[in-house]
């Protein structure tokens, strides 16, 4: 039995994408108005998600919890966690553990940041009550959706999974 190329045969090809795209029809709106999310890959196996989230708007953006650990990298502008006494700025590198709980703020001028998520993303409301849920099929479902409704078709989403 040879192998010659046998892993290589089977793995998807690499995944080179510009974070910033753009075309503003690859940024798919969030829930909450003047908040999108530009994806980069849905890892359906780990579950796991990447996207960079723009943020244009001032004031309580989510509050939720993952349950698995989070990272992030600021791009560009800044935002904070209510929570938390800091404010995370361009150039700067967090891990937020698994079970963390957080509200995000919008700061004025807006930010761009790389999100690493895997597992579920628990929205909460002000007082911990689960209202809602993300991971990475749901992730998949909303970009496919946005994608067709702004004409570059629902498989357009496929570019991102591996």
């Amino acid at each position: 039995m040879t192998h010659d190329h046998a892993a290589g045969s089977f793995r998807h090809s690499e995944l080179l994408l510009e974070t910033s795209s753009h075309d503003e029809r690859e940024w798919v709106p969030a829930a909450m108005e003047g908040v999108w999310m530009r994806p980069l890959m849905f890892d359906t196996v780990s579950g796991a998600w990447v996207n960079v989230t723009r943020i244009r708007s001032e004031g309580k953006i989510s509050r939720h919890a993952h349950a698995c650990p989070v990272q992030a990298y600021v791009l560009s502008g800044q935002w904070r966690y209510r929570e938390r006494d800091w404010i995370a700025t361009a150039g700067q590198y967090l891990l937020e553990p698994a079970g963390d709980t957080h509200t995000l703020i919008g700061l004025p001028g807006g930010s761009e940041t790389l999100f690493w998520i895997a597992g579920s993303l628990i929205e909460l409301d002000d007082d911990d009550r689960p209202v809602g849920q993300s991971n990475v099929f749901t992730r998949i479902e909303q970009s496919a959706a946005h994608f067709e409704k702004v004409g570059l078709g629902r498989d357009y989403v496929r570019r991102y999974i591996r």
